[in-house]
């Protein structure tokens, strides 16, 4: 079976991280989002950081929906992630979103630290 992305420009969603984006948004209040940023931190340099918000998006946001699942970046981190691609790994060592960065020069074991 071939897997389905949602793409912009910039960043792909894939249909696990959607659903699974979904599914966590279907126990929050409504109108609520992910926002998923990168900060300053971690031990490779920078982090992604994943947060549940009720707000609109800013004009320079970019909007990934798909079905039941909105996921925002702001221009500032999107300068960091473009061409990346959000999925979501359920396995033996556990569930995690993973966002696969072609930006990234050096990341960390668990995924959420990166350098560039």
């Amino acid at each position: 079976m071939t897997e389905t992305l949602l793409a912009s420009p910039e960043v792909v969603l894939t249909d696990r991280a959607a659903k699974r984006v979904a599914r966590i948004l279907a126990k929050e209040p409504q109108g609520t989002v992910l926002r998923i940023s990168v900060a300053g931190g971690g031990c490779s340099g920078f982090q992604y950081e994943y947060n549940l918000v009720q707000e609109k998006p800013a004009s320079d946001d970019i909007v990934l929906s798909k079905g039941d699942a909105t996921v925002l970046i702001d221009s500032m981190s999107l300068e960091f992630m473009g061409g990346a691609e959000i999925d979501f790994t359920d396995d033996l060592i556990g569930q995690s979103f993973q966002i696969k960065n072609p930006n990234a020069v050096a990341s960390c074991g668990c995924g959420t630290s990166f350098a560039v």
